[in-house]
């Protein structure tokens, strides 16, 4: 399985040689170094940590610190694969992904509060007629005759937004290693910087 840590930058439209126009995702990916290999003899389960993105090093812990041989990194991650060939300190690049493959993309969605029933779920809402007052979007009857409570998971206003979300099938159109960029047709969640996971499907 590839693997790569990915920061979403814009979306864009790019042309192909027969003049098709795609919409694509661009994101960047300066490369990922491997911080820790977990093992089943001494972690009990099988994944490669990685880590993205050094900062200043008083912005990390001292077990920090000492995990990732001095330095301090901004985003790490663990994946549940085989570590291979992979040993620690090395340094996984964008060009581990070819135009062509077939990925899933996971990150964290937009966060958008508190919503009503009306944008959370799609609901209707009350009629804009004769007789109506503050209730155009209202979710509507909630209740029940019996047993005289609202049903648990009754859909509602609540928080809305910021949920991992994963989304597969998506391909990747090109790679550039230079600039640290990888661009995917279509949509990938969350705003602009949000850490973005991209693994292909298992073999």
């Amino acid at each position: 399985m590839k693997i790569q840590l990915a920061e979403k930058s814009h979306m864009t439209q790019v042309f192909d040689a027969d003049g098709n126009v795609h919409a694509v995702t661009v994101l960047r990916a300066p490369g990922v170094t491997v911080t820790d290999i977990r093992s089943k003899e001494r972690d009990g389960y099988e994944a490669i940590q990685v880590a993205m993105d050094e900062q200043k090093e008083s912005r990390a812990s001292k077990a920090e610190l000492g995990h990732f041989g001095g330095k301090a990194y901004k985003n790490v991650r663990e994946f549940r694969i085989g570590a291979g060939d992979l040993q620690k300190g090395a340094v996984i690049k964008a060009d581990i992904f070819q135009s062509g493959d077939i990925v899933m993309v996971s990150g964290l969605t937009k966060a958008k509060g508190f919503q009503g029933g009306v944008k959370r779920h799609g609901f209707k809402g009350g009629w804009d007629q004769h007789g109506q007052k503050h209730s155009a979007r209202e979710v509507g009857s909630v209740g029940a005759t019996w047993p005289q409570r609202i049903l648990k998971g009754k859909r509602m206003g609540g928080r809305m937004g910021g949920d991992r979300v994963t989304v597969k099938n998506i391909k990747i159109y090109s790679v550039d290693t230079e600039k640290g960029e990888i661009l995917v047709t279509g949509a990938v969640p969350g705003r602009r910087g949000t850490l973005i996971e991209i693994r292909t499907v298992k073999d």
